[in-house]
């Protein structure tokens, strides 16, 4: 068995969960099978396992309108992957935009196609902010690919029943198979040089957020919490690759302005950090937030479980099944969203309620260690990489043999 792994994100270049799902799932599965990636980028590893192709199209010649440069680049690079033989049993895909990659070695090179939803267009509808006319063709082009697979991988329960609302699948085709992490790399690690490094005292308590400027993250409503926090908290802010410029700048305001009444202090770091960097912060939390409106699955909230941190996050999608409220954190209720993605229908109550679930675990540092330790055990049974590999695996050669 010989799996083509298809994404835009692949290590160095990742900055969201399906470029790390990606990285994880195409490790465990070599130690399986055969694996290939193909990934948008100037990536390179041949005569190993996996072999990573790279490929990035250029886009200095195009004359269309911004929006639509990383929608015409994806079509380009998606080309580019099957213009090179491809010699795999099964194709495998994550994010629209390989999407079109797929379907064409499914056509022409006669693969069974697997996809794993990692997020649906039809519940993003921000990205029309980002991509003009171009999310009218990833909805189009995610509901083709969905429809024509050979199995549909949900990362949640909830996802799951996303997937067969919104599109027309036979529920059979729709495993589910969470994501992961790795326990031996997402370990507690004391070092308050890294905290130092960035501007935060280590002797304060501090909330982490980790993720990207963008509207599904919900980082906004975080923002609004602040305000309600306890005086002396630290609130650190580790969110950079913003999606358009105009989120940035709304980001950059609405920090300023509630930075000017908080008796505490905000730590924004908007550079991409390390790994190790990374697991220093979520380890020295004394809670982890995710504030999302949106999230399939949520492997944030693993890596802060896994660091022996409680997490405070939205009552949404994936996250549900990650959380266990009292035991390992706390999941607050989001209303249902407006059309406008930066706000709740009641955006200050969900702000306030962020506060008051965040204030609560500041404020008892030892029932938070508890939890934190519950969260480890938690993600130690239950969301296994190599377990995830040989699921996959097993759906592969179903899929093969139909």
């Amino acid at each position: 068995m010989k799996s083509l792994l298809l994404t835009n994100e692949f290590p160095p270049h990742i900055y969201g969960g399906a470029g790390i799902h990606v990285q994880y799932l195409s490790r465990e599965l070599a130690k399986l099978c055969d694996v290939e990636v193909r990934c948008f980028g100037d990536q390179e590893a041949n005569g190993e396992n996996p072999v990573v192709h790279g490929t990035l199209a250029s886009t200095e010649t195009y004359t269309a309108p911004k929006s639509l440069h990383s929608v015409f680049a994806a079509l380009q690079n998606c080309l580019d992957f099957n213009t090179q033989n491809i010699d795999a049993d099964v194709v495998h895909l994550h994010t629209w935009y390989s999407h079109l990659g797929g379907i064409l070695a499914h056509l022409n090179y006669g693969l069974p196609m697997v996809l794993t939803v990692h997020s649906l267009e039809p519940l993003r509808p921000w990205k029309r902010e980002q991509l003009g006319g171009g999310y009218d063709f990833s909805l189009w082009l995610e509901k083709t690919a969905i429809e024509m697979s050979d199995a549909v991988i949900a990362v949640s329960k909830e996802t799951k029943e996303d997937i067969l609302r919104l599109f027309d699948v036979p529920e059979e085709k729709v495993p589910v198979i969470y994501n992961g992490i790795d326990p031996d790399e997402y370990v507690p690690t004391h070092s308050p040089e890294t905290l130092r490094k960035f501007g935060i005292d280590p002797e304060k308590p501090f909330v982490l957020f980790v993720g990207r400027i963008t509207r599904q993250k919900g980082i906004i409503h975080l923002v609004n919490a602040i305000q309600h926090l306890d005086p002396g908290t630290q609130v650190v802010l580790c969110a950079g690759a913003p999606d358009t410029p105009e989120i940035a700048a709304e980001m950059k305001t609405a920090v300023n302005s509630v930075q000017e009444k908080f008796d505490g202090s905000i730590i924004w770091i908007q550079e991409m950090i390390s790994t190790p960097d990374k697991i220093a912060l979520y380890s020295h939390a004394r809670v982890f937030c995710c504030p999302s409106i949106y999230e399939p699955f949520g492997i944030i909230n693993l890596e802060a479980m896994a660091c022996e941190t409680p997490v405070v996050a939205s009552q949404v999608g994936g996250m549900k099944e990650i959380v266990l409220p009292g035991e390992t954190g706390t999941l607050v209720p989001l209303e249902q969203q407006t059309e406008s993605p930066f706000e709740a229908t009641e955006p200050e109550t969900f702000a306030a309620d962020l506060a008051e679930a965040l204030n609560e675990l500041i404020r008892d540092p030892s029932r938070c260690e508890a939890m934190g330790r519950a969260g480890r055990e938690r993600v130690l049974s239950t969301f296994s990489w190599a377990e995830i590999a040989r699921e996959t695996l097993g759906l592969y050669e179903k899929i093969s043999r139909t």
